[in-house]
């Protein structure tokens, strides 16, 4: 199931806990969950294994006492903020790096990722950028053609007054 996971997944982040209260797992995973994220305790000698087996031996190392895998197929970039955040909130939690688009990636990067912009910020961001242009084209054709009914009345007013 874990190496199944990890592969048809594109975001797997790997979570080490300790000392944290049920409430606060639930807490989590159904904070995961409206991200459309998942959250697998696995054992550890079971992890390094598949870590291993899946050629991802930057994370084995990193599998500790009380290990979980975090994976989502949708914005990773939300998902990092989620584990970032309660990374903050709880000190027994630490996010030790994972797996995005199929490359291991520290605990460093994770939380660079988690201050990126999320995909649908970044999707208004470039609809602004596309948009901007077309605004200030379709005023200048307004403007110019505005000119130029003026410009038409005049000359209208002009040879109907001869």
């Amino acid at each position: 199931h874990l190496k199944e996971q990890i592969n048809e997944n594109h975001n797997v982040f790997l979570v080490s806990y300790s000392k944290l209260d049920a409430l606060k797992i639930t807490e989590l995973r159904r904070t995961l969950k409206n991200a459309k994220a998942q959250m697998y305790v696995s054992k550890n000698r079971i992890a390094k294994l598949v870590l291993k087996d899946l050629e991802k031996e930057g994370l084995v190392g990193k599998v500790s006492d009380q290990s979980a895998f975090v994976w989502s197929n949708s914005d990773s970039v939300e998902v990092s903020k989620i584990l970032v955040e309660f990374a903050k909130t709880e000190e027994t939690v630490t996010v030790q790096g994972g797996v995005l688009e199929g490359r291991v990636i520290t605990e460093d990067e994770v939380k660079k990722l988690s201050d990126l912009p999320s995909k649908d910020v970044l999707f208004a961001m470039l609809l602004g950028t596309i948009q901007a242009p077309l605004t200030r084209l379709a005023g200048a054709l307004n403007a110019k053609s505005r000119d130029l009914l003026s410009i038409l009345k005049q000359l209208s007013e002009k040879k109907g007054g001869n």
